[in-house]
């Protein structure tokens, strides 16, 4: 069991006296949290227990929970670049951000992932309430536009999300991770949306420059009349879905093999699903789907259809059809995905004898969910949606490992100047200096130290990437100027003071 820790026990004795309940503590496979009074030790004075520890008896466990990786400053900083772009391209696109709760009411979560709802993690809070951490982005969105009536909304969303996972670290799979989020909701003309959220998506792995990449596309109508013509009971639509969106995964035989053994599906059934799972192309594909004697008859696998074909008009327009796919195989294991769906997946060619590209994991991925706010709405009214979501972390690795590998420095820092002095006694000097370059928006720094040598002012410019140094010497004050260094040439100039702020802001123009 995870306990609070001495530091949460020490607070907790500073609380008003009376009875109180105890702390939440972590227990239970399903790592939900329980009420639990803290052992003895732990009611230790907070001096005992660090002494006990630097005396070798109870040292502490420094490393960070399973799943989860602390960011560097350099990795940091290479996130937020990434996170950067990727917003950019939204809001490029018209989207407004909303921010939701990392907590969400256990009954909001559960039924609406799959077999993704085992990797919930469950909470108990003290008032009682069941609670859960959020699995993604895109239920509390349906909920929140349930909660407030609202029927049109273009927005985004980027913030952490938590999986019970078993994590893979090194292919970006976390136990906590960012999600990165775009979706349109509200009644619209059939597939224009849709068209909207794969531009997007082939707009930021353009930027992104991570390679040859290809954008799955599939239906769930299309899918379920699969199953339909194929003798699969409505009730087993769901679990056939599941199976089938492990074919990126794993080849076709073990996954009729689950199909029959773990599924209930009958041999000829899973046999009649693999003619058609297994076929992808383009719009020649759509068209001979539409005059497929048994999956033209049946309804929702003609509607389906119909809008892929619409769909591929419109993705035609955007000039992005090089890159897209229509792939039966593709299934997104989510409940709540009643339409399209897709996901990016970058290749890799693996040598030149190679004549077909290889994927290397799904880097984005969405759909339509027309159906997700009804659940919420006490009256049931459907708000159409459709959305993409970006996988920042498997994208932070790939990049991550290309930064690592080239040997590129990443400025961890946005300093514009440093204010430094090559004498003694000249530390109100600098500080005046700074605080007017400070007050006038440029970032500035300065070492803290009364007097540092001049030699350790420009190296430490030189190691933080700083591209100006403002110098300010006896001289310098004596002549009521400022000696403006450009770190990078090495090259120094006077400037009279009145005029630094102005040539500094000249000189860090793009």
């Amino acid at each position: 069991m995870l306990r609070l820790g001495p530091c949460a026990a020490a607070a907790a004795r500073c609380l008003p006296a009376g009875p109180r309940p105890g702390p939440l503590c972590l227990a239970g496979s399903r790592g939900s949290f329980a009420r639990s009074r803290p052992p003895a030790g732990d009611c230790e004075p907070l001096s005992r227990q660090v002494g006990a520890a630097a005396g070798g008896e109870r040292a502490p466990v420094l490393k960070t929970p399973k799943g989860t990786r602390d960011h560097a400053p350099a990795q940091a900083a290479l996130r937020d670049r990434l996170l950067s772009a990727v917003v950019s391209c939204f809001k490029r696109h018209g989207a407004a951000a909303i921010d939701t709760p990392v907590l969400e009411l256990r009954e909001t979560l559960i039924g609406k992932y799959g077999e993704g709802t085992k990797l919930i993690y469950e909470l108990q809070d003290q008032g009682g309430e069941l609670l859960a951490l959020r699995y993604d982005l895109t239920v509390p969105f349906a909920r929140y536009l349930a909660m407030n009536k609202i029927t049109n909304m273009k927005r985004y969303h980027v913030a952490k999300v938590y999986r019970r996972d078993n994590p893979a670290t090194t292919r970006g799979r976390y136990r906590e991770f960012y999600q990165c989020d775009f979706d349109i909701a509200g009644q619209f003309d059939p597939m224009i949306p849709d068209a909207e959220c794969l531009k997007i998506v082939h707009e930021i792995l353009t930027d992104l420059q991570l390679g040859d990449f290809v954008i799955k596309v599939n239906d769930r109508r299309i899918l379920n009349g699969v199953f339909a013509i194929c003798g699969v009971p409505e009730s087993k639509f769901i679990p056939a879905c599941c199976t089938v969106d492990k074919l990126d995964k794993m080849p076709w035989e073990e996954v009729r093999s689950e199909m029959v053994g773990e599924k209930g599906l009958s041999p000829e059934a899973a046999d009649r699903i693999g003619e058609y799972v297994q076929l992808h192309g383009g719009l020649d594909l759509i068209e001979r789907l539409l005059q497929d004697p048994k999956l033209s008859q049946n309804k929702l696998a003609k509607e389906g259809l119909g809008d892929m074909k619409l769909l591929f008009e419109y993705l035609t327009l955007f000039g992005i059809t090089g890159k897209i796919s229509f792939d039966l195989s593709l299934a997104r294991g989510l409940d709540y995905y009643t339409g399209v769906i897709f996901e990016a997946v970058l290749l890799q060619q693996e040598n030149e004898h190679v004549e077909e590209a290889v994927s290397v994991g799904s880097v984005a991925g969405g759909g339509r969910y027309d159906g997700l706010v009804g659940m919420f709405d006490p009256k049931g009214r459907k708000v159409p949606c459709v959305g993409v979501s970006i996988g920042i972390e498997r994208i932070f690795s790939i990049l991550e490992q290309r930064l690592e590998a080239s040997g590129e420095k990443l400025r961890t820092t946005e300093t514009q100047v440093l204010v430094a002095t090559p004498q003694k006694h000249l530390l109100a000097a600098r500080m005046k200096l700074i605080s007017e370059l400070w007050d006038a928006g440029i970032k500035a720094e300065m070492l803290y130290k009364k007097d540092p040598k001049l030699l350790k002012q420009l190296q430490y410019c030189e190691a933080t990437g700083i591209p100006l140094a403002a110098i300010v010497g006896e001289q310098e004050l004596a002549d009521g100027v400022v000696k403006l260094r450009d770190v990078a040439t090495r090259e120094e100039v006077d400037i009279p003071r009145e005029k630094l702020i102005d040539e500094i802001r000249r000189r860090l123009e793009p």
